[in-house]
């Protein structure tokens, strides 16, 4: 096997790859926000952007100027190799490098499976699936931060799954000044996928 094509299969077993949730989120988010109109400066963050699908995706269909972070440096690098957008990547953790009222949108499809202790693993992709024992883990404090870095009349697009227990959520948000709605909706053999739209 070539060495480049060995590199990138390992880069692809430590990154998220776009999934039924990457696409509900980029497409109930964009619908939602729909194009930017003449003049209008939109900034957008996504957070755990994994591969960049929908930092890219909401670049391309909204003509927002988006900044794109994750902790693992490997989606930092698979995220700007994929940008065709002119979408800024930054290794991160959430929200805590950028400024007071910096986005009008912050988007996250977060690590929300429940952990499995008997099959956790210490690597990027359990970093990037498993939320903790509830699965709110990471959640919890996105939430608790992502107001700081809102700009006052801005929204949250957050994916949030029937296993992670939406209502939880949402009472997560309430206590953070949010007021939550259900964008949109897609249901699995074993779970449900909401798209919550936030804004204060």
């Amino acid at each position: 096997m070539p060495k480049d094509l060995a590199d990138r299969r390992g880069v692809e077993t430590e990154v998220y790859q776009p999934a039924e949730d990457s696409h509900l989120l980029a497409e109930a988010a964009a619908a939602d926000m729909g194009e930017r109109e003449a003049g209008e400066a939109r900034r957008a963050l996504e957070v755990g952007t994994g591969s960049g699908y929908v930092a890219e995706h909401v670049a391309a269909e909204t003509g927002a100027e988006v900044v794109a972070s994750d902790l693992n440096p490997h989606a930092c690098r698979q995220a700007r190799e994929r940008s065709e957008h002119g979408v800024a990547v930054v290794q991160a953790d959430l929200v805590s490098p950028f400024r007071d009222g910096a986005f009008d949108v912050v988007l996250f499809n977060p690590p929300y499976l429940p952990e499995d202790a008997a099959a956790a693993r210490d690597d990027w992709m359990e970093v990037a699936l498993t939320g903790g024992e509830d699965g709110r883990a990471v959640v919890d404090p996105f939430l608790d931060s992502v107001g700081r870095v809102l700009a006052p009349d801005g929204a949250v697009y957050l994916l949030v799954s029937s296993l992670t227990g939406v209502d939880e959520v949402v009472d997560r948000a309430a206590e953070n000044g949010f007021s939550a709605v259900a964008l949109r909706d897609e249901s699995f053999p074993f779970e449900t996928l909401t798209v919550l739209k936030l804004v204060r």
